[in-house]
This record gives structure tokens, C-alpha cells and sequence, in this order.
């Protein structure tokens, strides 16, 4: 997470932590959500995830939009510019997967995916028994 810190803060995006990086990641580009969707994701309270949504909402990488039949409903979206970095980050992600696997044969690389899905089902499991 430190080294994709350092790219972010050398990026034209110098103004975003990683945490509201993983903010913005969780909003996600195509859909709105509801807050305490966003915070379930990010297995936060709904009060730390208020804070870092103003601090974008600032930034102008984060909008709240009211819903039109339940004003009290606020769901999050990117703006345009947090669809920008979206984007540039899920790059900087899908390189990074690409780079792993160079030189690779292809069922060295079916290996280390199937190491990594399995890691990525017990951090779920862990994550969802906490």
C-alpha cells in the first residue's frame, strides 16, 4: 500500500491518500450507492466513511445525489474527475497483475492464480467472521 501511495502522490492526483483511493474504488464507476453500501465494502462505520466522503466531495472526486422519491436517501457517485482516477487506478492494478506474470508459462500462471483466489477466499472469510 506504500508503494501505491508513492504512485499515487506522483501522479497528477496528489491530493488523494490511499485510503480515499479505496473510497473511490468502493463507490465504484457505473452504479450509485447508498452509504452504508459503501461502508459495509469498506467494513467501516458509516460515521469515518462521512468524513472521507466530504473530504472528496471537496476535492471534487465524489458527489452525493438525493434520490428523487426519498430525499432522505443519499446515494455516492464519481464525478467525472473521480471516474479519471478510477480508471488510472484500476491501470495501475491491472499492470501490476501483468508485470506478475511475465515470463511465465501459462500453467505457472494458472497456479499462481488459483494460490491468489484461495488467499482471496480466507482474507473473505476472515473479513466476514469479524
Amino acid at each position: 500500500m506504500i508503494i501505491e501511495e508513492d504512485a499515487l502522490q506522483g501522479s497528477t492526483f496528489k491530493d488523494i491518500s490511499i485510503k480515499e483511493m479505496h473510497t473511490i474504488e468502493a463507490i465504484g464507476m457505473y452504479r450509485v450507492h447508498t452509504t452504508s453500501e459503501v461502508a459495509k465494502k469498506l467494513a467501516i462505520t458509516a460515521g469515518t466513511l462521512t468524513v472521507s466522503v466530504n473530504n472528496l466531495v471537496k476535492k471534487g472526486y465524489v458527489e452525493r445525489i438525493r434520490s428523487e422519491t426519498d430525499r432522505r436517501v443519499v446515494k455516492l457517485g464519481l464525478t467525472k474527475k473521480g471516474r479519471l482516477l478510477y480508471r488510472l487506478h484500476d491501470k495501475f492494478h491491472r499492470d501490476m497483475v501483468k508485470e506478475t506474470v511475465v515470463g511465465m508459462k501459462k500453467e505457472e500462471a494458472e497456479v499462481l492464480i488459483k494460490g491468489l483466489r484461495n488467499l482471496h477466499g480466507f482474507l473473505d472469510e476472515i473479513k466476514n467472521n469479524l
